[in-house]
């Protein structure tokens, strides 16, 4: 049985907030302060954890992943905070409601 994947919101020391995915977010944590994570969070420390959430799969661990990067500011400082209106996001996306209409509008054609 593989672990689970496990989408992650760090703080950054210059108050800036980073998401990833990880399957162990306290190994993931360590590297990022050992700089060797990912190259943004390389110089920004101290670096503290404020939100963690489990996904099934890697694949699902990506498309939140990606939501809460579409949140902006306002809605991780509230996935932080551990406000119940980001977890909406959440729902929409494990609903397969995303950004995305299908189609093919928006592609400039008249």
């Amino acid at each position: 049985m593989t672990a689970a994947w496990h989408v992650y919101i760090l703080r950054c020391g210059d108050g800036s907030l980073y998401t990833g995915i990880a399957r162990d977010v306290e190994a993931r944590l360590a590297q990022h302060a050992a700089g060797r994570g990912a190259r943004y969070t390389r110089g920004r420390g101290p670096l503290a954890l404020v939100h963690v959430e489990t996904a099934g799969d890697k694949g699902e661990a990506l498309r939140r992943e990606a939501a809460i990067r579409r949140l902006g500011r306002a809605g991780k400082e509230a996935l932080a905070a551990g406000k119940k209106a980001a977890a909406a996001g959440k729902r929409a996306v494990a609903a397969g409601q995303g950004a995305r209409s299908g189609g093919l509008s928006g592609l400039g054609r008249a």
